[in-house]
């Protein structure tokens, strides 16, 4: 194993220079949610279900979000190794007008018809009303949100991660003090409940969105270039389009599905206490995962990058093989440091401060320590998807590999365990997670290749 993880003195050094600011934001960015859940849970188990049904459609919007960044960086990156700073403008000015038109759309709709969408959610009528007033002002803080993450992408993707650990860090704090006023009404406020926590999180992704703004006015790593970024040209659009499209498409799709699989919660016979454990389980586990997706993003900087430099195919192969490989031992660390503390600080400490008892709690266990185990094989396959094969732009085949296990296995599963065969929340626990059992053996077999590296930025300009 040393051998195959050997790399030039400093190597390891700089990923982790480069993926611990990501590793933090992401922290940080999901830590918010976390923070949410636990204050919208101090109103009651009713309160915390609708708030996460209310989640599902606003997850799509997250989903989108993460696509234009995630496509964005596929060009940017390897723009960044030929130091081409106006394709790097341009890149920013089609990412931001396209992803900003279809993420205001959709936040349109869920402002104007915000009780139909939550009926499509759950078999609770009821859940439906409590979440409404969420959903109908959550969905205008991710149009705010599209823009400041794909800035931050692009800062990311030219070895400046600390940009959008600062800048998540400020909204988060931000956010969590607006949420102690707005929900339960304090210094003066009136109590909002839980359209207090949507109005504190788009007051909190305003806030990101004019430290952008200035941000970009001022740099010097990245100087804004107005012509370019207003003007990206037809040629640009269309290479972005080809490239970043079909992983717009890809979170888009993927979005949809993960949302689907807490539809599938919500349509139980304890629709409340399913969604109760998953909005608490959801959230534990992307917090270990926060590592997994910084070693990711810096993966699919460094072999972008290599790529831009125009290094030979055989180095591109030894690094991303390091990078892989690596991953899963971080991984390994992580399932193992989270399983132990199931038994020692979940189920004794964190349950109950979230109000889960009873049948609730045993749920959440399930969910807790199927999702732990499986952290190793989630490593390998967001490294190997949103890290090499996107930044090598082999979008087709990434697209291809992290939809299929989930609609073809995973969502059909979950649904026939939890809706037909009624077999228990542990077998349900299981079926959520044979997505990613099935996705990493062909991640591996796609990965073994040199098939998937592609020069984007010479080949659009042949």
């Amino acid at each position: 194993m040393d051998l195959l993880l050997r790399r030039e003195p400093g190597f390891y050094g700089r990923l982790w220079k480069l993926s611990l600011p990501i590793i933090l934001q992401n922290l940080i960015t999901f830590s918010l949610s976390l923070i949410d859940t636990f204050m919208v849970s101090q109103l009651g188990n009713d309160e915390m279900a609708a708030v996460t049904a209310a989640n599902v459609p606003a997850f799509l919007l997250i989903s989108l979000v993460f696509g234009v960044q995630s496509g964005l960086g596929i060009l940017v990156s390897q723009y960044w190794g030929r130091q081409d700073l106006e394709s790097i403008n341009r890149c920013l000015g089609v990412a931001c007008l396209l992803g900003g038109g279809i993420t205001l759309a959709l936040a349109l709709v869920f402002f104007l018809f915000p009780v139909p969408v939550m009926d499509l959610l759950s078999n609770s009528h009821d859940l439906s009303l409590l979440g409404a007033p969420y959903l109908r002002i959550v969905g205008f803080s991710y149009v705010c949100n599209l823009f400041s993450s794909a800035y931050a992408s692009v800062r990311r993707s030219v070895e400046d991660p600390g940009f959008g650990m600062k800048l998540f860090g400020f909204s988060t704090l931000l956010n969590t003090g607006l949420n102690y006023l707005l929900i339960f009404g304090r210094g003066g406020f009136p109590a909002l409940g839980v359209a207090g926590a949507a109005i504190a999180t788009l007051l909190a992704r305003l806030s990101e969105l004019v430290i952008c703004v200035v941000c970009a006015l001022r740099s010097r790593r990245v100087p804004f270039l107005p012509a370019c970024f207003f003007h990206p040209s037809l040629a640009m659009t269309r290479r972005f389009l080809r490239y970043a499209s079909p992983v717009i498409l890809n979170e888009a799709a993927w979005g949809l599905g993960n949302s689907l699989l807490t539809v599938i919660l919500g349509y139980t016979e304890e629709s409340v206490a399913m969604l109760a454990a998953n909005a608490v389980i959801g959230n534990l586990n992307r917090l270990f995962l926060v590592v997994c997706f910084g070693l990711g993003a810096s993966t699919s900087v460094l072999v972008g990058k290599a790529i831009g430099e125009g290094q030979s195919r055989e180095e591109v192969l030894s690094l991303s093989r390091a990078l892989l490989r690596f991953t899963v031992l971080v991984g390994a660390a992580l399932a193992a440091l989270s399983l132990a503390l199931v038994p020692v600080l979940f189920r004794p400490v964190v349950f109950p401060l979230f109000k889960l008892f009873g049948r609730s709690a045993a749920i959440a266990t399930a969910l807790a320590v199927t999702g732990f185990a499986a952290i190793p094989l989630h490593a390998y396959a967001i490294s190997a998807v949103t890290g090499v094969l996107r930044a090598g732009g082999d979008v087709v085949w990434s697209t291809a590999l992290d939809l299929l296990p989930q609609w073809c296995i995973s969502l059909p599963l979950t649904a026939l365990a939890a809706l037909v065969w009624k077999s228990g929340y542990w077998s349900v626990a299981l079926a959520m997670q044979m997505e990613v059992a099935v996705k990493v053996p062909l991640c591996m077999l796609r990965s073994r290749t040199d098939r998937w590296i592609h020069d984007v930025t010479r080949e659009a300009s042949v």
